[in-house]
């Protein structure tokens, strides 16, 4: 086979191929190879090249093909009809292209050499398959039993004809591989005529749980588990001491057999009889070679295998567990197990978080650290708490789950914040590993008690309950010392610049939070306050009345300037027209050269003086912000000027929430005055600083934004200047840097490979759809356990979907389901069902009908807007973006915390 090969280019041997000759014959035979090399049990065989597919394709059919490959560029990845027509044009072109003699000679002879008449199994090995971030598992064909030369060149052609199978064609455009780099080899392998088959994974694809491997198991060849034919015995085995922890014994109604001459028979029959189609002893053995598969490749594996009736275990395929959550960047500072809870999904983030931007909040922590007395050996590293995983940020909880303080107090506020991540820390309290051994306030208030001396916080607390007009005058100077701190000279050199970035992140910006939180929290303090009082006398639904429509919010001031601004367009008629006629792309490229009407001109220009430092993912220090790129802004303009029932302007409906807030306190105070004139007053001074301070809750995220963007600017003139001298190939390439890497690039060293292997890598994760709250330190996912063996789903009866309740009222409406919100169409009246929301998507809310979110607590940013707004919202709705579809009618109960689609 070797000689065939160094003759032809078509044929290779599966003992020459390794996994770095993807591009040759694709990913599975690449995996194959690899495995026979390593000593792992392969059957013997051969691989016809991608070189064989492209010469097939040579001469006039490949036109037809080609022309199919400029149509797909333009097809968006929803446009499943279009793609299927395509994939079909597609077939049809390879089928007629035939196989060339040159080809079908190497193919004949490679096959006889294996024996005359030997029955093979002929597999498709795509290279885009069996990647990292892809496995493209069952996209392409395989035939099974295949007997003769003729018959498997038939297979051949049909394989490769596979590569444009609908679900092919869908799976490519979805994970964005280009069509047209996509090349098929085919594998053709000794059949091994199973007894047992089916799949092994060597970490639990469900939890996540490393160092447990997971199979399926049933008689007759894997085919019946792995297209999902039949029920079949599950096995799970603790990898580390080779006890078996579940079986569960399937039906295992359907056998495949392979036929004599050739082809498979399909036999169903009555349910088995109950015992499991693997002894013990072949289950620890399948789980054993596992883990040499796993050491091998250093990472974990979704296996197919295959036992014959000798009792032979022959691996048939491996490839990544795609879908498996990436454990955290470096081991814990500690022995034993660690829980880590996500800090990314706390502030609404579900997106990956660049490497600056990860450098940026490693830089404030390690202030935070610091001020609470912790010791901090390289601030650039982080605090000892502070890891990563996915590209986004976790802390260590584990000190929090073993301290009796911890668990009191750390839950409830992620109530408030995160309401469903607080649930799985709750259901952490049982687990042994994490038992309580702090059970004193003593270290908290050694580490806390300093911070609150330092910046005087019972004070402030104090003086916005006694003082209100003063405390609102501090927080005011406050924001003018911070302006002033963020400052930088301007003939400062690129590395004063960089020094300068880093000072703002890890020296200003925590004083924040002790200077501007502790008046929201003394007004939330007081609405708490009022509930004690009256008790039973106001529901939380009616309470929550009071905290619409709040003065002192930075985010719906900043929502409604926005909105006045769309008022000011419609009224001007070249503002008018110009965004009726153009795309925001368009108009943000018009913006940016001065060429927009005079008034669109300046009231832009006017509003991003004042927030443009804000920005979707705003705490990412790599994300642009509104002032670099205004798409998002000028397209959410574009749907304010669409909506024109005037009664749902978004400033008549705050004002009326205003109000509607001032009249219920009117009837608290009037509840409370029953009882007597002492409790009217109280509730009544009590609910006048909920009003004053409650909206402050969003003016330390303000603030930070606002020294982030002054640091992103330092940063981004050092890419500037980065890019001038060769160092990095463009100047947002700095950001996917960190700081010790942009000094090493001021000091003369090229980074280009390394930026492109983070865009790469940054890129992949940008398509990851589901992110877990907390990880254990083995991998596993705690949310993902309780739901398993609960048969919990987040799902009410009828198809209801269950959140938390955010905003009350009931709204009936057309759902839009919307991932990221830049470029975004949200219809008038629409209800906005998205992963999670942040400052940067609140513009949206301003004329959306209601809100669904699958993050986020009561107190989170989405239901702070929502709640101000008074548009109905539901929070903490489990898999809502993929359970709810954009066009369906659904009802929101914000006051049940229920969402109910229709049909």
């Amino acid at each position: 086979m070797a000689e065939a090969k160094a003759s032809s280019g078509f044929i290779i041997g599966l003992d020459g191929i390794r996994a770095t000759m993807l591009d040759e014959v694709g990913g599975k035979a690449a995996n194959l190879g690899e495995m026979a090399a390593a000593g792992l049990p392969v059957p013997a065989g051969f691989c016809l090249t991608t070189a064989a597919y492209r010469h097939a394709l040579q001469g006039g059919p490949e036109s037809g093909l080609g022309a199919v490959l400029t149509e797909l560029e333009t097809v968006p990845p929803d446009d499943l009809e279009r793609l299927a027509d395509l994939a079909g044009r597609a077939r049809t072109a390879v089928l007629d292209a035939g196989m060339p003699d040159a080809v079908e000679a190497s193919l004949r002879d490679a096959y006889l050499s294996l024996g005359p008449d030997t029955a093979v199994a002929v597999r498709s090995s795509a290279t885009a398959e069996d990647l990292p971030f892809a496995s493209f598992a069952g996209q392409q064909d395989t035939y099974l039993n295949v007997v003769g030369a003729d018959a498997v060149l038939d297979a051949v052609r049909n394989c490769w004809a596979s590569l444009w199978t609908d679900r092919a064609v869908s799976y490519r455009a979805s994970n964005g591989i280009d069509h047209a780099a996509v090349s098929l080899a085919v594998v053709v392998q000794v059949m091994v005529e199973a007894a047992t088959a089916g799949v092994l994974f060597t970490a639990n694809p469900v939890t996540g749980r490393r160092r447990e491997a997971v199979i399926d198991a049933s008689p007759g060849l894997g085919e019946a588990v792995v297209s999902g034919a039949v029920n079949p015995d599950h096995f799970v085995v603790d990898s580390v001491t080779g006890s078996i922890t579940e079986r569960r014994i399937g039906d295992r109604r359907v056998v495949i057999r392979s036929l004599p001459g050739g082809g498979t028979e399909r036999v169903e029959s009555a349910a088995g009889d109950g015992k499991a189609c693997l002894d013990d002893a072949a289950v620890r053995t399948l789980a054993a070679l596992g883990r040499r598969v796993e050491a091998h490749y250093g990472a974990p594996q979704d296996t197919e295998w295959a036992i014959d009736a000798d009792g032979t275990v022959w691996l048939t395929q491996a490839r990544p567990i795609t879908t498996l959550y990436p454990q955290v960047t470096r081991p814990p500072s500690t022995p034993g197990p660690h829980a880590y809870l996500c800090f990314s999904l706390a502030q609404g983030l579900t997106r990956p978080l660049t490497p600056m931007g990860i450098a940026g909040i490693r830089l404030i922590a390690s202030s935070v650290a610091r001020t609470a007395g912790f010791d901090v050996p390289d601030p650039r590293k982080g605090p000892s708490p502070f890891y990563e995983a996915g590209q986004r940020i976790y802390f260590d909880l584990s000190a929090v789950l073993r301290s009796a303080t911890g668990r009191a107090i750390v839950p409830k506020v992620f109530d408030v914040m995160e309401a469903r991540s607080a649930a799985v820390m709750r259901s952490l309290f049982e687990d042994p590993r994490f038992a309580v051994t702090s059970r004193t306030p003593f270290r908290l208030i050694r580490h806390v008690g300093p911070v609150l001396a330092k910046y005087r916080v019972p004070e402030t607390v104090l003086r916005a309950v006694f003082r209100p007009d003063a405390a609102l005058e501090r927080v005011r100077r406050f924001g003018q010392t911070l302006q002033s701190s963020l400052t930088v000279p301007a003939d400062a050199t690129p590395r004063e610049r960089l020094e300068h970035a880093e000072r703002i992140l890890g020296r200003e910006l925590f004083a924040i939070l002790p200077n501007t939180l502790p008046p929201a929290i003394a007004g939330f303090a007081m609405l708490g306050l009022v509930r004690r009082i009256l008790g039973r006398d106001v529901p939380w639904d009616e309470l929550q009345l009071v905290i619409r429509g709040l003065p002192n919010n930075v985010t719906t001031e900043m929502d409604l300037a926005l909105w006045r601004l769309a008022e000011t367009l419609k009224a001007d008629a070249p503002s008018a027209q110009a965004f009726a006629s153009a795309s925001p792309q368009e108009l943000a490229a018009r913006y940016r050269d001065g060429g927009l009407p005079a008034v669109a001109q300046s009231g832009l220009a006017s509003f991003l003086a004042r927030y443009g430092h804000r920005a979707v993912a705003e705490i990412d220090l790599g994300m642009p912000r509104w002032a670099d790129e205004p798409t998002h802004i000028v397209g959410v303009l574009a749907n304010y000027l669409r909506l024109e029932d005037p009664d749902l302007a978004p400033d008549r409906q705050f004002a009326k929430a205003s109000r509607e807030a001032e009249a219920q306190i009117a009837t608290l105070v009037a509840r409370a005055r029953a009882r007597s004139p002492l409790h009217a007053g109280i509730v009544k001074a009590a609910l006048a600083r909920t009003r004053t301070f409650a909206g402050m809750r969003e003016l330390p995220k303000y603030r930070l934004v606002e020294g982030l963007a002054a640091a992103r600017a330092q940063v981004a003139l050092v890419g500037e200047e980065l890019a001038a001298k060769g160092r990095i190939a463009a100047a947002e390439d700095v950001f996917f840097l960190d700081f010790t890497e942009a000094h090493q690039a001021l000091d003369g060293a090229g980074l280009h490979a390394l930026v492109a292997e983070r865009r790469e890598a940054y890129e992949l994760e940008l398509r990851r759809r589901h992110v877990p709250r907390v990880l254990l330190s083995d991998g596993t996912e705690p949310e993902a356990v309780a739901a398993r063996h609960a048969s919990v789903d987040g799902a009410a009866a009828g198809g209801t979907l269950a959140g938390s309740p955010a905003s009350a009222g009931t709204v009936t409406a057309v759902a839009r389901v919307i991932l990221y919100p830049v470029g975004a169409r949200l219809e008038p009246g629409e209800i906005l069902v998205a992963p999670s929301t942040d400052p940067g998507w609140t513009p949206l809310f301003l004329t959306a009908g209601g809100l669904v979110m699958e993050m986020g607590g009561a107190n989170s940013h989405g239901a702070v807007v929502a709640r101000e707004y008074g548009i109905p919202a539901v929070v903490g709705v489990p898999d809502a973006t993929n359970r709810i579809r954009s066009g369906q009618r659904i009802t929101v109960d914000g006051a049940a915390g229920t969402v109910t689609p229709e049909g």
